[in-house]
């Protein structure tokens, strides 16, 4: 199974990839974190629903223009036909509706085509079989949580894999808790068109630059599926356990809400114009700081705000293409990541510094920056594991310095403007925090700050020094470390985090949001021309429907890592703004 292979739907309560042989490879529900109901994407036996010819084969994929409803044709010798797919989600009663309940359309094209569908649903990591019970129009899967029954006008004898012919449309609701009581044809269209809708005019909202829209609308779209509405919290992937390389034993579980990657996601949508994010976001935060008062934080929590996250290893799972081990939970809660503070002053600092939000600019948002910005100058210098959770000994990092000093920096500001009597203090500390950095990280030898203090690794988060302004565009050692890392860290145009051992060997393959941060430093190098040229090689990495994973092999031009990874489509749209002209010089 390629991972090039899959679509993703969601609705801000749950999301699911659909391959291409029109099958639901993985769905965990009732959320992003719960435990999966399809997941032969890691194990054939741990249930799927599938829709197909019935001779199978592969469809065409597309999403319908500017929505997250997914359209697979297929083309048997028999007829055709499409599968629509989709999750509802779209305004109701004031407030966004967006039930735990996955839509599938079957319609006919031409010809009288066979089909076979098959629901074939598995309680969780157990993958046990659920008890079938076969009511007049639906199936009940008993063994759940929660009531998972499949609403359908098809024929119940069909449901179970028995071929049969496609006269015409027909329609299957496969519903977590709650119950289906009206028509199904009336519901799935109005459902359908609301979606639709509701997608296109989301779209619509959004700003795009003048190039690259159709990334650029494609990542924002896919963002938004990684957003948990119920909490605001934001996951990093859909998925867990899908591998950074082949046989590397790089396996980790995503499916849950790192700070840092939050940050990123939320100055992505800022870039796009939607801010609902980050309102969404700065609550979750709240509820995470009252539970921990000394802002000990880690640096990922479930999509709830808890931490329960112990590591485990399912031995018994075959794994993505027969690549263990799988893991569920996530080590790294437990490790010191410093750079996560001046993520999140990042996060916050604009509420303070866009006059659009006076009503977001109050003293417990003011009090909860200030706390946080005062965290990060007091861990400053100090080892931790870093942006790439190296799983040994801590030493400082470079980048991790860098996020404390625009903690700093970016609270300067907001004092400036809300709080004067601190400004002076947040400034030298800024300044203190730089020259430290520069001190203990510039490697004359290299041309390069080095990844670690006193060390002698480039790292490619420090591409970001150029966007952060850390030093001015000007500034020899800033040209010099962007040209140390393409030059040092690439593979075939693409770039790697590091060519250090981190435990699991050295990588092998590209860490993709690297690239889109080259783009980004060349721009603001005022080097256009070369970071177009990037950008342009970077594309080549997108999938069919325009989605990317975590890594990509450049050996063998595919997508590795779990999928779709939102560092990744981040990465895009920073780049896709940065290196595209504005819109003052196309129209």
């Amino acid at each position: 199974m390629r991972l090039e292979d899959l679509g993703l739907i969601g609705n801000c309560q749950f999301s699911a990839l659909i391959s291409r042989a029109g099958d639901v490879v993985w769905c965990c529900l009732p959320r992003f974190d719960s435990e999966p109901v399809f997941a032969t994407l890691l194990d054939d036996g741990a249930g799927r629903f599938l829709v197909a010819p019935a001779g199978g084969g592969l469809g065409t994929q597309r999403y319908l223009p500017n929505t997250n409803v997914l359209e697979t044709t297929f083309a048997t010798p028999e007829g055709r036909f499409r599968l629509i797919d989709f999750a509802p989600r779209f305004g109701q009663y004031g407030r966004r509706f967006h039930p735990t309940q996955l839509i599938r359309i079957i319609e006919p094209i031409d010809g009288l085509p066979r089909i076979t569908v098959k629901c074939e649903p598995r309680v969780g990591w157990s993958r046990a079989e659920p008890f079938r019970v076969m009511g007049s129009n639906h199936v009940r899967f008993e063994g759940f949580a929660s009531p998972l029954r499949l609403w359908t006008d098809i024929p119940l004898s069909y449901t179970d894999g028995v071929p049969f012919a496609l006269t015409e449309r027909r329609h299957l609701i496969l519903s977590w808790g709650a119950s289906v009581e009206e028509s199904l044809p009336g519901l799935c269209d109005r459902f359908l068109r609301e979606t639709t809708v509701y997608w296109e005019r989301w779209v619509k909202q959004c700003n795009v630059p003048p190039l690259f829209q159709g990334e650029v609308i494609r990542s924002a779209l896919v963002l938004k599926l990684h957003c948990f509405e119920d909490t605001g919290a934001i996951i990093a992937s859909t998925t867990t356990s899908i591998p950074e390389s082949p046989g590397s034993g790089r396996t980790w579980d995503y499916r849950y809400c790192w700070l840092r990657d939050a940050y990123h996601v939320v100055g992505a949508f800022r870039n796009l114009g939607q801010f609902e994010e980050r309102e969404q976001f700065i609550q979750y935060l709240f509820n995470i700081v009252a539970a921990n008062p000394t802002l000990d934080l880690a640096p990922l929590y479930r999509i709830d705000g808890t931490c329960d996250l112990e590591e485990k290893i399912l031995r018994e799972w075959a794994g993505f293409e027969n690549q263990q081990p799988v893991r569920i939970g996530n080590a790294a809660v437990a490790q010191k990541q410093n750079d996560i503070f001046g993520e999140l002053v990042l996060a916050l600092a604009p509420v303070f510094l866009d006059e659009r939000f006076r009503a977001e600019q109050t003293p417990l948002t003011l009090d909860l920056l200030d706390r946080i910005a005062q965290r990060a100058v007091a861990v400053s210098s100090t080892p931790d594991a870093g942006i790439w959770e190296y799983r040994g000994p801590g030493r400082p990092q470079t980048f991790s310095n860098v996020m404390c000093w625009a903690a700093a920096d970016r609270m300067a500001r907001v004092a400036e403007k809300h709080r004067p009597e601190k400004a002076f203090e947040y400034q030298a500390a800024a300044e203190r925090i730089r020259q430290e950095t520069l001190s203990h990280s510039w490697n004359a030898g290299m041309g390069s700050l080095a990844a670690t203090f006193d060390g002698a690794d480039l790292d490619a988060a420090l591409l970001q020094l150029a966007p952060l302004r850390f030093l001015p565009p000007g500034d020899l050692r800033l040209g010099s470390t962007i040209d140390a890392i393409w030059k040092g860290l690439a593979r075939d145009g693409w770039l790697f985090r590091y060519h250090t051992d981190d435990g699991f060997g050295a990588p092998t393959v590209a860490f993709l949001i690297c690239i889109f941060w080259l783009v980004e430093a060349l721009s603001t190098l005022g080097r256009g021309e070369e970071a177009r040229n990037v950008f342009d090689l970077a594309r080549t990495a997108l999938s069919p429907l325009g989605l990317l994973s975590e890594d990509y092999d450049t050996s063998t031009a595919r997508l590795w890592g779990n999928f779709p990874q939102a560092y990744s489509h981040v990465g895009l749209i920073h780049a896709a703004f940065a290196a595209s002209p504005p819109w003052r010089e196309i129209l």
